[in-house]
């Protein structure tokens, strides 16, 4: 059994009332319940939680699926402060043991004292921003992409507990421009190449 942890990172503040990205959890928990092989664990941000149990979740898992709206081009306040919380419990817990340098050589092998390898992540983040603004020339972000540009820190975030990435999924324009039923197609589409198309890498 594929052990699946589902985090949804949206919260409902201002004019975002967090509605995507709860249909996006439930679309996620929904697709893996309906496949053999898998069990599913889910926690939101924004409700009650136990830093404890939370890590728990994370030593508990194969696989962490993150879904994040994207909130002047970092992450959510909420999202990140479970982020801050639970990983600082995780120290010395299944999360991380140190940075990864000695004393004897400090310049070297910062971001290896992660405690989670073996398992995966995938991200999937929500935008005002169109994709155009990412990949056209002249445009916002000047051709770099979600994954190379604002959200690269979070990649190395994951990668310096010592879990590994899986192809990410990103919706766009979904402030002006939403067709939720056209995005959780092309998503299921996704998860199914991920997950049951092939088998995925351990």
């Amino acid at each position: 059994m594929k052990k699946i942890f589902i985090i949804n990172g949206g919260q409902s503040f201002a004019h975002s009332g967090g509605q995507f990205n709860e249909t996006l959890t439930a679309v996620t928990e929904t697709f893996f319940k309906n496949q053999p092989g898998f069990e599913v664990k889910t926690t939101h941000v924004s409700e009650n939680y136990n830093p404890k149990e939370e890590v728990e979740k994370y030593k508990w898992a194969d696989i962490v699926i993150y879904h994040t709206p994207v909130w002047w081009f970092q992450l959510p306040h909420g999202f990140k402060k479970y982020i801050d919380v639970v990983f600082t419990e995780g120290h010395n817990n299944g999360i991380y043991r140190s940075d990864g340098r000695s004393s004897q050589n400090p310049a070297i092998n910062y971001g290896t004292g992660g405690l989670l390898h073996g398992r995966q992540y995938m991200l999937t983040t929500s935008w005002n921003a169109p994709k155009e603004a990412f990949t056209l020339p002249n445009e916002f972000f000047m051709e770099t992409s979600v994954d190379n540009g604002p959200l690269f820190g979070f990649h190395r975030m994951n990668a310096f507990t010592g879990m590994n990435p899986l192809e990410s999924f990103h919706f766009h324009d979904v402030e002006k421009n939403a067709d939720i039923k056209r995005d959780m197609i092309a998503y299921t589409q996704h998860l199914e190449k991920l997950f049951v198309s092939t088998e995925v890498v351990s």
